[in-house]
């Protein structure tokens, strides 16, 4: 009994549904099984004899049985463990202070720490809500317009849901049966470019008119600086470098002032000054002889060295261009398939690409080459680095050294740990579920040294050795690579490291604090409810498809776009259009579930790429949390708010993030490399 009047009629039952404050994920089950038990109703037959029984089986088995879900609970623990550990305070006064002098310095600050920790936690409502508990209020004392200080907050907030490690990022890989790492890939440069769009509306506002952000009076952003250093400072410009370069060794310039401040022996505080000195050219070395190592020879064409398999599948069926002609075969019936099913089974020439999370594409070491001008970029980027250190040590004086200290113990635990957890996927290291799992043992380890930082260290020393030592217990000498060699002791040692260094530690003072236990038990129910909630979603989403192409819906939806002869440009900015007016009443959640699939299938007749147009949704569907009537970040951030702070006017705030974000969609269409060079070049195809 199906019918493709009532597949339609599914789609909008689900709407008006969750439009009416229905759960989702149960509204999406009971329809799927009130509509399946009527395409399989046979007369005749018992009521419990339909096969729709048999349906909600199968897809339950396959969502559990989907390994791409894996890394979700491990990704929302790291994101709740960092925000109960309250790392976030340090970050934002050391932030301000490093950017106390440009115009709208809380607004910009405020931008920054929301995408670096919305990067780290990917937990929209827990970045809003911390956020404007702790910038809201400054800012608005500070005399900035309610609709600046809003909407940085709610815009900002909201990143971590675009920028790698992505939960929405997982759940659309998961619906589409794309792999994570290569949207993960995908989703960086144009992540990062919408949080410089962002920053460019805000000094721009800032400098157009100035009365929106006044500057903040200098007694609000001074830093006390201890007499050692005063005693170190040359000039009129108060150059501190050359001082402590001096002290090194003469350290009796600066003993009657370590002796008077009862600070420790000056040789050892002066050698931790030199250290906090060093540690911006040894990230920025760091960063260059990486980036070297990798494209020139971890990535160069080798001789004899066999493609991944993943790679030469890809090799073999090259994915299509990302707008191009439209194909002219039609689309087959889909049947009783899923949508995504159907998607990553729908190619057109030859065995389709595996893209599921079971075999996620690996580096392309043997068939990849150095990018043309890669030299010229690299020497050139490094000569600009060069003489921005340059110019940043000779300016430094007292202060600057102070706030780098604090920038040190406030940023660069957590962006290590940020930066370790990307790469690591993205370089095929390990995978997403495993990168998950050392973001989340990470996040354990910072909570406990923020309240245990001694302990902490003695114990890391600990497990490093025990690392290190296993590795050479298990051969790894044994090997004639002596990079291999040395990797495989620093990798193991690391591991030991962080291990050691945070269950010893945490289990040895989770009874005699309070504070510790109850954080971990939060973070862990907040997990558990998370990860319910979107196993539920997959759920209900699972069965809903399946049975909306049962009825024929998705075949009907796929004739009515193709007789529309609509270019590819056409299509996708129908589609876009679509998803970006559905983000008004609807939440991300629910149109990636229901929406998505219905486009997926269509995007093979087009000739466009899933993951240029995953990562396009994913920009677009920063706008479900910034446009009215369910913006929940408006309604997150009210909630922390003073009284005097409408709705109305948080609403005004977000308006022009709206519009930044379609023209950002507009420089992904204009410029696809933007999206695509990455996992291109990480990945070949």
């Amino acid at each position: 009994m199906s019918s493709p009047a009532l597949g339609l009629t599914m789609l909008g039952l689900i709407v008006i549904a969750i439009m009416m404050g229905f759960p989702t994920a149960f509204t999406l089950m009971g329809l799927g099984m009130i509509f399946g038990y009527i395409a399989f109703l046979v007369p005749g037959l018992p009521w419990y004899d339909n096969r729709i029984f048999d349906l909600i089986v199968q897809r339950t088995y396959g969502v559990m049985t989907n390994d791409t879900l894996l890394s979700v609970p491990l990704f929302v623990f790291m994101g709740y463990i960092m925000e109960r550990a309250a790392l976030v305070d340090k970050m934002f006064h050391s932030v301000q202070l490093a950017f106390r002098r440009i115009p709208a310095s809380l607004a910009v600050t405020t931008l920054l720490v929301c995408a670096f920790w919305g990067i780290a936690s990917g937990i929209v409502g827990a970045v809003v809500v911390l956020m404007g508990v702790i910038s809201l209020r400054p800012m608005l004392r500070a005399g900035y317009d309610i609709k600046l200080a809003s909407g940085v907050i709610t815009a900002g907030g909201t990143l971590g849901i675009l920028i790698p490690p992505s939960v929405m990022l997982i759940v659309y890989a998961a619906v589409a049966g794309q792999s994570i790492v290569k949207l993960y890939a995908a989703a960086m440069l144009p992540g990062f470019f919408l949080t410089f769009l962002y920053l460019v509306y805000v000094l721009g506002w800032a400098v157009i008119n100035p009365k929106i952000a006044p500057k903040l009076p200098p007694d609000q952003y001074k830093i006390a600086v201890p007499e050692y250093l005063r005693r170190l400072e040359r000039g009129p410009s108060r150059r501190v470098v050359p001082g402590l370069i001096a002290a090194v060794f003469r350290p009796s310039l600066v003993d009657g002032a370590v002796r008077s401040e009862g600070k420790p022996a000056s040789y050892g505080l002066i050698w931790k000054n030199v250290l906090a000195v060093l540690v911006p050219l040894v990230l920025a070395l760091g960063t260059f002889a990486a980036g070297w190592w990798y494209v020139v020879i971890h990535n160069a064409p080798q001789e004899g060295v066999a493609r991944p398999a993943a790679v030469a599948a890809a090799t073999r069926n090259p994915p299509a261009n990302p707008v191009g002609p439209p194909a002219d075969e039609q689309l087959e019936e889909l049947g009783s398939a899923a949508p995504a099913e159907a998607a990553s089974s729908a190619t057109q020439d030859g065995p389709p690409e595996e893209m599921t999370s079971l075999a996620e594409p690996a580096p392309t070491k043997g068939g990849s080459h150095v990018p043309e001008h890669f030299y010229q970029w690299l020497w050139g980027l490094a000569a600009l680095t060069a003489l921005l250190l340059a110019i940043y040590y000779w300016r430094m004086d007292g202060e600057q050294l102070e706030i780098l200290k604090e920038l040190i113990a406030s940023v660069v635990p957590l962006g290590v740990l940020t930066f370790v957890v990307l790469s690591v996927i993205l370089f095929g290291i390990t995978t997403a579920t495993e990168s998950a799992a050392i973001g989340a043992l990470g996040a354990l380890y910072l909570a406990v040294m923020a309240r245990y930082p001694r302990q902490v260290g003695w114990w890391t020393l600990v497990g490093a050795v025990f690392g290190g030592g296993l590795a050479v217990l298990r051969g790894a000498w044994d090997r004639s690579d002596f990079l291999d060699h040395f990797i495989t002791m620093l990798v193991s040692a690391f591991i030991g490291a962080t291990f050691v260094g945070t269950v010893v530690p945490g289990l040895s003072n989770l009874r005699r604090s309070p504070e510790l236990r109850e954080n971990l038990k939060q973070a862990t129910f907040l997990t558990a409810k998370t990860t319910a909630m979107v196993c539920w979603l997959f759920v209900g989403s699972a069965l809903f498809s399946a049975v909306f192409a049962l009825h024929g819906g998705q075949s009907l939806i796929e004739r009515w776009v193709l007789g529309m002869n609509l270019s590819p440009v056409g299509f996708l900015v129908i589609a876009q259009l679509i998803i970006f007016l559905l983000g008004w009443p609807l939440e991300w959640t629910e149109i990636i579930v229901i929406f998505c699939p219905i486009f997926i299938p269509l995007l093979t007749h087009f000739q466009i790429d899933p993951i240029l147009f995953g990562t396009m949704v994913a920009v677009n569907l920063q706008a479900a949390f910034l446009s009215p009537p369910v913006a929940m970040s408006a309604f997150y951030l009210k909630g922390v708010a003073p009284k005097h702070v409408t709705l109305n006017q948080i609403f005004a705030g977000m308006m022009p993030y709206m519009v930044i974000v379609l023209i950002c969609l507009v420089f992904m269409y204009v410029w696809p490399g933007m999206t695509l060079w990455l996992p291109e070049f990480l990945y070949g195809g």
